[in-house]
């Protein structure tokens, strides 16, 4: 029971032993001294009547338990932080590994690309050694073949049309003096050989107008030549008034006087001064150009 309880008890205590005549010494007023007795009642009023302080928690100082809240709080986020920077190293060493990983895996692709090149390159290699160990071999017998093919393509010259005669024969000289060079590859040889071959060739199916000298009576004459392919040589002065024909047959130059319009229009057409044309002209028989 509390305080106020007991002093409002201790109260009616009193006012019932006034009336009953029970407190000694007469009646009581509020004048009169209280006896002994209803001093203590008296005290637990006058002490009731103060008010209680507050009462103090139990425990460890408040502000001390917030100190040490702060202090875990900081050292929980220091924590975090290292705990984030480690994350962040994990993350970046993971990627370069994974970049590392895919990188040795286009190593090892390109690994096995370079050993089949290599490999291929190898027997390469291995075929080109033989090549040259035949090579060595082929131009021993390709030497031979070569100086047989001058000599074929001069032969064909001396029997031919005489046209061109001095350029076709400077040609063959030069080809010998190829051969005897030290300087100048088998293939080389080869190939300027050929080439002769291949203007002698065209000489066959082209028709060509030039200026060159002929010999007749002792005197050389300047004259016009029409070569056509290989069936005619003709001549015509330049001023137009003799006109020849080569004659296989004989190896000599013939009149062709009825064919003299017919040379002049020839070598026209030859100079792509004018249109191609038909024209008649005197042409040895097939078995005269054997």
């Amino acid at each position: 029971m509390s305080r106020r309880c007991r002093f409002s008890t201790g109260v009616a205590l009193l006012a019932t032993m006034a009336v009953a005549g029970e407190i000694p010494g007469g009646t009581a007023t509020a004048d009169s001294e209280p006896e002994a007795e209803t001093a203590p009642g008296l005290e637990a009023a006058e002490v009731a009547s103060e008010p209680e302080p507050e009462p103090r928690p139990a425990g460890p100082d408040l502000d001390f338990v917030v100190t040490q809240r702060m202090a875990v709080n900081d050292s929980q986020a220091n924590s975090q932080v290292r705990i984030d920077d480690i994350s962040s190293q994990v993350e970046a060493t993971i990627a370069v590994y994974r970049n590392t990983n895919q990188r040795i895996d286009a190593l090892r692709t390109y690994n096995r690309q370079l050993e089949e090149l290599i490999s291929a390159q190898d027997e390469e290699v291995a075929g080109i050694r033989g090549d040259i160990d035949e090579v060595e071999l082929i131009a021993r017998e390709v030497t031979p073949l070569m100086l047989e093919m001058i000599d074929a393509l001069e032969n064909f010259v001396e029997l031919d049309l005489p046209f061109l005669a001095e350029e076709r024969s400077v040609r063959i000289a030069e080809l010998r003096k190829v051969m005897a060079r030290a300087d100048v590859s088998e293939p080389e040889r080869y190939r300027r050989i050929v080439e002769a071959y291949q203007i002698e060739e065209e000489y066959g199916r082209t028709i060509e107008a030039y200026q060159g000298e002929i010999e007749e009576d002792g005197e050389a004459r300047r004259v016009e030549f029409l070569r056509i392919g290989r069936v005619a040589l003709l001549y015509q002065t330049l001023d137009g008034t003799r006109t020849g024909a080569w004659d296989h047959t004989n190896k000599v130059w013939q009149d062709a006087a009825d064919s003299r319009s017919a040379v002049r229009k020839g070598i026209r057409v030859a100079r792509k001064q004018t249109a191609p044309d038909m024209i008649r002209i005197p042409v040895p028989a097939a078995g005269a150009l054997q």
